[in-house]
C-alpha cells in the first residue's frame, strides 16, 4: 500500500513538472527529461544557466539581475552592462538580453566595430590614423568620404575610349573622358551638313527677293506706261478749234433745215452773177 501512494506522488509530481514546462518564464528553452528529473541544454536570451540538471526545471535557468544581460544560452553568468563615458553618449540602454548601445559625440565617431572609444572624424579629403587623429591624404591619393582610407587615383581609364583629361586632387579621383578618336567622326564631317544647309538656305532666299524685285519693277514700268497714255488721251481731248461734225440724221425738220439753207445759197450766188453780168454789159456800153 505505501508503494502504491509512493508511486502516485511521484506520478503526480512529474505531471506538475511537464505542466510547468509549458508556463512561461522558466528561461530554459531546449529541457529534456531525465529518469531522476529535468535537464536544460540552453537558456533563453536574458537568463543564465544556473544548473544542467535537475528535479525542477525552473530551477535550471535563472533571470539576470538589473545591470546585466546575456545571449548566450550556455552560459553561466550575466554580463555587467557597458558604461558610455567621456566623449561616448547613450544611443540604447542596457536591457536583460542585450547590451548598451553608445555613441560619440558630434565631430567625434566610433574607433571600432563595439564603439568602445571615440575618435576625431575625418572629413572628404583625409583619413584617419592609428593614433586616432585625422590626416590629408597623400598626393596620388583621393576621398570622397566622410572618415574613410585615401585611395590611389586611377591611372587608366573604365572605358577604352576615353583618356585621362585631369589630374584628380585629395577629394576627386582622376577625370576621363572621350577624346578625338578613330571611334569619333570628324567634326569637319558633322559641320558639313549644317554648312551645305546654310548655303541653300541663302541661294533660295536671294532668288526670292530678286524675284519679288523684277516683279515690282515690271508692275512700276507698266503703271508708269499707263499713266503716260492716259495723260496724252487727256492732252488731245483739250486741243482747241477741233471741228467735230455729226453724222447725219434721219430727221425731217433737219433735212429741211439743210435743203433752205442749201437753196439760199445757191440764191445767193445767182444774183451775185447777175449783177456782175450788168456790169459788164454796162461797161461794154460805155466803152
Amino acid at each position: 500500500m505505501a508503494a502504491a501512494f509512493w508511486a502516485m506522488g511521484l506520478s503526480l509530481l512529474l505531471q506538475g513538472g511537464l505542466c510547468s514546462v509549458g508556463q512561461t518564464h522558466l528561461g530554459c528553452m531546449n529541457l529534456t527529461r531525465t529518469g531522476s528529473g529535468f535537464c536544460c541544454n540552453g537558456c533563453h536570451p536574458g537568463y543564465r544557466l544556473f544548473k544542467v540538471c535537475g528535479p525542477l526545471p525552473e530551477e535550471l535557468c535563472t533571470p539576470c539581475e538589473p545591470g546585466t544581460f546575456s545571449g548566450n544560452p550556455k552560459s553561466n553568468r550575466c554580463a555587467r552592462c557597458t558604461q558610455c563615458v567621456g566623449a561616448q553618449v547613450y544611443v540604447q540602454a542596457c536591457t536583460a538580453t542585450t547590451d548598451t548601445k553608445c555613441g560619440c559625440k558630434e565631430k567625434l565617431t566610433c574607433g571600432d566595430s563595439q564603439c568602445s572609444y571615440c575618435v576625431d572624424k575625418c572629413d572628404k579629403g583625409h583619413e584617419p590614423t592609428n593614433e586616432r587623429s585625422c590626416r590629408p591624404c597623400k598626393n596620388g591619393t583621393f576621398n570622397d568620404q566622410v572618415h574613410k582610407k585615401c585611395k590611389p587615383w586611377r591611372t587608366k581609364c573604365p572605358n577604352p575610349d576615353e583618356h585621362i583629361v585631369a589630374q584628380g586632387n585629395a577629394l576627386t579621383d582622376t577625370r576621363c573622358a572621350v577624346t578625338l578618336g578613330s571611334n569619333r567622326p570628324d567634326p569637319t564631317e558633322e559641320a558639313w551638313p549644317f554648312v551645305l544647309s546654310v548655303v541653300i538656305s541663302v541661294v533660295l532666299t536671294s532668288f526670292v527677293i530678286m524675284m519679288l524685285i523684277i516683279i515690282i519693277s515690271s508692275r512700276s514700268r507698266m503703271m508708269a506706261k499707263k499713266r503716260k497714255e492716259e495723260e496724252v488721251v487727256e492732252k488731245e481731248k483739250t486741243i482747241p478749234g477741233t471741228l467735230i461734225i455729226d453724222s447725219p440724221t434721219d430727221d425731217p425738220r433737219t433735212l429741211i433745215a439743210i435743203e433752205c439753207s442749201f437753196h439760199e445759197a445757191e440764191q445767193e450766188q445767182g444774183s451775185s452773177s447777175e449783177s456782175l453780168a450788168s456790169d459788164d454789159s454796162s461797161g461794154r456800153l460805155i466803152g
